[in-house]
């Protein structure tokens, strides 16, 4: 693939917003763990210029286990906050937090289920192991499982973020983070294990959204724009350019991220579709689309996590995606 200059792109988003407000406008933006190449996007389009092309300075504030940066959203301390996936946008509606998802960076969350080799061949099959289900997870994608599947309660076993079970026992199966764990077994565990998907399954949210709040979008709207379509044109960069600085940043920012963990992350990501697939194939990047907030929404009320009838319309917006930008980046 060939990738013409972010320079140009960034001019483009430059002269979009002229006039709109001063050039090296400060804004903060609070990630949701550690540096690593799932953050890429947002450190590529600071250390290549697309940001400041369009006049904001970004800062980025990691996340990390003490760390709760969508409380600082919520206190006025960051401008904009890398969310989760499509339950947070539910959880605000329902507690009536005035929290908004302007973006999705990723199609497919890249939680997974990993097996020993030759275990399971089909998502169903799992159904025959004991899992390792983390507490959020039981409560969140599990529940969905057992709805959509019929996994039951019995077969989980809470998962305490240890592969050690998991590697000693060929009959289990464990959570983890596509671009992760299977990594880490390999390296430890000395074989490559069988990955699953649940996207592929169909647990269907997007994730690692851009949130912020109502007050910016209704008060700062060129702001944002410039903000989403920056981060959406950091991505193209990220993935298919030169990404040498932003992988930089990230190692500055996480200094137990290693170049090899980077690669890996970013050969999944494209190889499994986690940017790039279903409605970003045409619509670009970051792209949200009601019906598929909707779809997903009613497979959580099935589940039980959500009662019918919430009106969470008002936790996202789809005005700032869907517009291709960046797609004729890659050649």
């Amino acid at each position: 693939m060939k990738l013409t200059t972010a320079l140009t792109a960034a001019t483009a988003l430059a002269t979009a917003a002229t006039g709109a407000f001063a050039e090296g406008t400060p804004v903060t933006f609070g990630t949701n763990w550690l540096a690593q190449a799932e953050h890429g996007g947002f450190y590529q389009a600071a250390a290549d210029g697309t940001y400041a092309a369009c006049g904001l300075d970004v800062s980025i504030v990691q996340g990390g286990p003490q760390v709760n940066n969508r409380a600082l959203l919520l206190a006025g301390k960051l401008d904009y906050h890398m969310g989760s996936d499509l339950t947070g946008v539910f959880n605000a509606a329902k507690e009536g937090i005035p929290i908004v998802a302007v973006a999705a960076s990723f199609q497919k969350i890249p939680q997974v289920l990993i097996t020993h080799p030759g275990k399971a061949e089909s998502f169903e099959d799992l159904k025959d192991l004991t899992l390792l289900i983390g507490d959020n997870g039981f409560q969140g994608f599990y529940q969905w499982m057992m709805a959509a599947y019929g996994f039951t309660a019995e077969q989980r076993e809470p998962y305490t973020f240890n592969p050690a079970p998991f590697l000693a026992d060929e009959n289990m199966a464990m959570q983890g983070y596509l671009s992760s764990e299977p990594y880490l077994i390999e390296k430890e565990g000395g074989f490559t294990p069988d990955v699953f998907l649940i996207a592929d399954a169909g647990y269907s949210t997007y994730s690692t959204t851009i949130e912020t709040m109502a007050a910016t979008i209704e008060e700062k709207p060129e702001e944002v724009k410039c903000f989403v379509e920056g981060s959406i044109l950091g991505w193209y960069n990220y993935l298919y350019g030169d990404n040498a600085a932003a992988n930089a940043m990230i190692i500055a920012d996480n200094p137990e991220m290693t170049q090899d963990k980077i690669d890996y992350a970013i050969s999944k990501m494209k190889s499994e579709g986690i940017l790039i697939s279903g409605e970003a194939e045409k619509l670009g990047i970051g792209v949200m689309t009601d019906a598929k907030v909707d779809d997903f929404y009613a497979k959580l009320v099935d589940a039980g996590v959500f009662e019918a009838g919430l009106d969470y319309s008002a936790g996202y917006t789809t005005e700032f995606v869907g517009k291709g930008l960046g797609m004729d980046l890659v050649k």
